[in-house]
């Protein structure tokens, strides 16, 4: 995968017009366009409400969603568990009303990219985020908790094979916030319990797989997963990664690749930035692992670059700010070392 520290973005988007977030992804991001998530638009677009079509129990009321226990909610866990035997991934698709802007980058006729993006959100966000109507979050139960997973398969199988009609290489990032809790009182679930759910998902995704997190974390535990791109925000979190040499460089070895989140999701910091400073930053953060015998050109050619997280909390100038930056630094690097 060698990707030349080509631009991408991680999904979200400050527009309520999915026509004018598909225009300002295909404007900047021509090699690795994402669909945009449009959280504005919608509540229905938010992340953890996003996948949740089909899941038994689900309810959304105004800007929460929740699952109702109170449902028989036996027939439609059958149901769930019979698609994934199954593999009718159609059963679980992802309409428009949930995501306006996937079907309308699905819709666009001016693409011809290297490689496409899509997203999906990770089981432990999800099952944490998701509670039952008691505020309880249903990744303590172990079987709603699987049932979750088995959704998010399907939900990222079913996207995969729309994105591929865009083009024949997809990406499906795996996106985990909350995975920057983990090992807290707050979330006391183990490593092995995270990389049980986490692979539960990757295993619907058939082209390259990545997982994002966009705090600290353990990121030992994202790296034992069968994941072929790590990403992460290397603007702000760049010496949390670093701790971890011997496990970058066995992705590295096995082909892997990282995505460098190193253009800034705030707007105070994206103000001051340029793409010599912002290049200056990114050399920062691969200096540990150059020092741990990582060869700089390696990190070059097996690097992406994106936002360090979402753009929808910018205004629409700013994230269109922050995208021309990213191309511009990714363009200046390819010149530079590519």
């Amino acid at each position: 995968m060698e990707f030349g520290c080509l631009a991408t973005a991680i999904g979200s988007m400050p527009h309520t017009d999915p026509k004018a977030a598909c225009s300002l992804v295909s404007r900047y991001l021509k090699e690795i366009p994402a669909w945009p998530q449009l959280p504005k638009r919608s509540f229905r677009e938010n992340m953890y409400a996003q996948f949740s079509e089909g899941f038994p129990g689900a309810v959304i009321k105004g800007d929460r969603i929740y699952i109702d226990r109170s449902q028989d909610l036996q027939k439609p866990l059958e149901e769930l568990y019979a698609a994934y035997l199954e593999k009718n991934i159609d059963q679980y698709p992802i309409s428009r009303e949930y995501a306006a802007g996937l079907h309308t980058f699905l819709s666009l006729g001016n693409l011809s990219p290297l490689a496409v993006k899509g997203h999906v959100t990770g089981p432990v966000s999800w099952g944490l985020t998701v509670t039952d109507e008691k505020r309880q979050s249903i990744i303590y139960d172990d079987v709603l908790a699987d049932a979750a997973a088995k959704l998010l398969h399907l939900k990222a199988a079913w996207q995969e094979k729309e994105l591929g009609k865009i083009s024949k290489n997809t990406i499906i990032f795996v996106d985990e916030p909350y995975m920057s809790s983990f090992g807290s009182a707050f979330v006391p679930i183990s490593g092995e319990r995270v990389r049980q759910l986490l692979e539960e998902v990757l295993g619907g995704i058939k082209g390259l797989k990545g997982v994002h997190c966009c705090g600290n974390t353990d990121w030992s535990v994202l790296l034992k997963t069968s994941l072929n791109i790590l990403s992460f925000d290397a603007y702000n979190y760049a010496q949390s990664l670093s701790l971890y040499p011997a496990e970058v460089k066995s992705l590295l070895e096995r082909n892997g690749a990282i995505a460098w989140g190193i253009v800034p999701n705030d707007e105070p910091s994206l103000a001051k930035e340029t793409v010599a400073s912002l290049k200056d930053r990114l050399d920062e953060a691969m200096a540990p692992f150059t020092r741990n015998g990582v060869p700089f050109k390696q990190l070059m050619l097996q690097g992406l670059l994106t936002p360090s997280c979402t753009l929808a909390s910018l205004s629409i100038d700013a994230a269109a700010q922050a995208l021309e930056l990213l191309t511009e630094l990714s363009a200046n690097i390819r010149k530079r070392y590519i």
